[in-house]
């Protein structure tokens, strides 16, 4: 019996060297799709009004535009991905031209998890990480779900655990 492995792991195992493995792998928190979602709702409602207003119905296609906008935003919000293994930090983005973002966890000085007000209530953060002397293509990482439990994850990971339990 052939056991299938779903899409979220083919898409982020293919980028692990054979040594490695994966300790981390999510996706940003839905809440970064809010500009695209908002920007259809306010389509809409425009194009609703001119069509109304003027009875020229081609202004639909403008709304139309807005919604494959949107349709785009989605599919590139399903193949992203923050991968951590035991030797590097990974985003992986990217729906015709694939990037990847990679910082060695060796050069990870410090990591910080900043929450605004909206992310604090609809529950995303924003992980900062710093590197030793140089600019690293993988500083900010907004849209993180569960950021409190990530960033002690990703501290683990990154800094080591420390277990100073009596024996």
């Amino acid at each position: 019996m052939m056991v299938q492995r779903d899409s979220s792991s083919r898409t982020v195992d293919k980028y692990l060297m054979a040594y490695e493995g994966r300790v981390i792998a999510v996706r940003r928190h839905p809440a970064v799709l809010m500009l695209p979602v908002s920007i259809v709702v306010v389509g809409l409602v425009a194009c609703g009004a001119a069509g109304v207003i003027t009875g020229v119905f081609w202004v639909w296609w403008a709304w139309v535009i807005t919604l494959g906008y949107l349709v785009w935003k989605v599919l590139a919000w399903s193949i992203e991905f923050f991968l951590v293994t035991e030797h590097r930090v990974m985003l992986i983005s990217g729906v015709l031209n694939r990037n990847v973002a990679m910082m060695p966890l060796a050069k990870v000085t410090d990591i910080a998890l900043e929450r605004s007000v909206a992310g604090r209530m609809l529950g995303y953060g924003e992980f900062v990480m710093e590197s030793a002397g140089q600019k690293q293509a993988l500083r900010n990482v907004g849209f993180m779900p569960y950021p409190e439990q990530l960033y002690l994850e990703v501290s683990s990971v990154i800094f080591g655990t420390i277990d100073e339990s009596p024996d």
